[in-house]
């Protein structure tokens, strides 16, 4: 994938240009966006360039939202290239950086039951018939953060990091099978404005997690 290849390529440059001045630091995190994995390489007391892959992996649950039964698949995995600047000379710091997404939630909802409410009208519906909906992240997104960690020294060290990836997510819908002959385009907008005002309105996705790394 285009987001994984980006952020290892970011990982393998970070790690053969930058001088070899100070020691470079191997870490593993956990918590949100998922298991992680980076390197980060300090540049000063001060400064810290990092690139890292963090993934939820693929996932399927059951969602209901507007009185709809959803089978849902979220995809979820980012890479990141990121800048630490450390203000006091130690372990606390602000983060900057980008990151490249595969974020999306995809929905479909069966007409196996019969019915299918869609907008303000009922519709009689067959198991041949469903109303999909997509929700994507996109795919490159600016980083802004706070945490703890990756600075100058040697050996084992704790970090932790609080921010977010600052995007719109853009919501798509559409209804397949016999029953689009009848469903009317208004329904069809009807009922993706109520998605956008739920499960659609994403603006951000935070970033909480917690690992540790060590320094060569």
């Amino acid at each position: 994938m285009l987001h994984t290849r980006i952020a290892a390529a970011a990982i393998t440059l970070a790690a053969a240009l930058l001088p070899d001045a100070h020691a470079g630091e191997v870490y593993a995190n956990l918590g949100f966006p998922g298991v992680m994995l980076g390197y980060a390489h300090p540049l000063s007391e001060n400064f810290t360039l990092r690139g890292d892959l963090a993934t939820l992996g693929n996932r399927s649950r059951e969602y209901t939202e507007e009185g709809i039964l959803y089978q849902g698949k979220l995809k979820a995995t980012r890479g990141a290239l990121l800048a630490d600047w450390y203000p006091f000379s130690g372990t606390f710091r602000f983060t900057l950086g980008a990151t490249s997404n595969n974020y999306q939630l995809d929905l479909s909802a069966s007409g196996a039951g019969g019915t299918l409410t869609i907008g303000n009208t009922t519709y009689t519906t067959t198991a041949n018939d469903r109303f999909d909906v997509q929700i994507k992240f996109p795919k490159t997104t600016p980083y802004l953060g706070l945490g703890w960690g990756h600075q100058l020294g040697e050996g084992f060290r704790f970090s932790a990091d609080v921010g977010a990836m600052f995007g719109k997510a853009k919501l798509t819908s559409r209804v397949t099978g016999p029953a689009a002959a009848q469903v009317t385009q208004a329904d069809i907008d009807a009922e993706t404005a109520e998605l956008r005002d739920g499960v659609g309105k994403v603006r951000w996705l935070p970033q909480i997690t917690f690992g540790i790394g060590y320094s060569f």
